[in-house]
């Protein structure tokens, strides 16, 4: 499996009960997989410690074939190859839209860059938009662009946390599929959490639901 949680535990600190006990996750490569559960049930605690944003007290975490986190190992945040994609897409209010997808990058000769950023960019569907900025686009434009963003270094994974809470409901059904789609260009390995049981059909391949500890 391409991304493997083995017995995973975690409770933050000073807190009287784990938030996860026991967790495992398989995960295939190129595969589309969603995460449910109660609120508070530890959903957006699993993205974290995929991430590296938070150390397990106990279990292993594999990416890649490759150990990021057990009792002996703990691989940083920047040196996982993974992609993440907020609530609120946190792009770059100063930079446009090119540059916004171009930020993960900029260590590439420039004809590579522009190269990827070009095809990310008609992949979205948004060639058109590459000078504008944030501002200028719809919540919609926001979200493709935060999507192509991650994507353009070739992370490993992509982690999105509730990816269409700031979308109209009329356009949900509407990005669910266009998502999907560049996703599954991409050949990307994704999880994403969600409350919403729409997303379920509309974007991911298999669901995986967390319980409380």
């Amino acid at each position: 499996m391409f991304l493997h949680l083995n017995d995973v535990s975690f409770q933050y600190d000073g807190a009287g009960q784990y938030v996860l006990k026991d967790f495992n996750l398989t995960v295939a490569k190129g595969e589309i997989v969603s995460v449910v559960g109660l609120s508070g049930s530890g959903k957006s605690t699993v993205l974290r410690l995929i991430a590296g944003l938070e150390v397990p007290a106990s279990g292993t975490i594999r990416i890649n074939d490759r150990v990021v986190a057990d009792k002996n190992t703990f691989v940083p945040p920047e040196k996982r190859k993974i992609g993440m994609v907020f609530q609120d897409y946190a792009l770059f209010p100063h930079l446009s839209v090119y540059r916004n997808i171009a930020f993960g990058i900029s260590d590439m000769p420039k004809r590579e860059r522009d190269e990827r950023v070009d095809g990310l960019l008609t992949l979205i569907n948004m060639r058109e938009y590459k000078d504008r900025y944030p501002y200028q686009l719809s919540g919609g434009q926001q979200q493709r662009v935060a999507v192509a963003r991650a994507l353009a270094p070739n992370p490993h994974l992509l982690l999105m946390d509730e990816p269409f809470s700031n979308i109209d409901f009329e356009l949900k059904e509407k990005m669910r599929l266009e998502i999907r789609s560049i996703l599954k260009a991409e050949a990307a390995t994704c999880i994403f959490v969600t409350h919403d049981k729409s997303d379920l059909d509309g974007l991911s391949d298999r669901t995986v639901t967390v319980t409380p500890a």
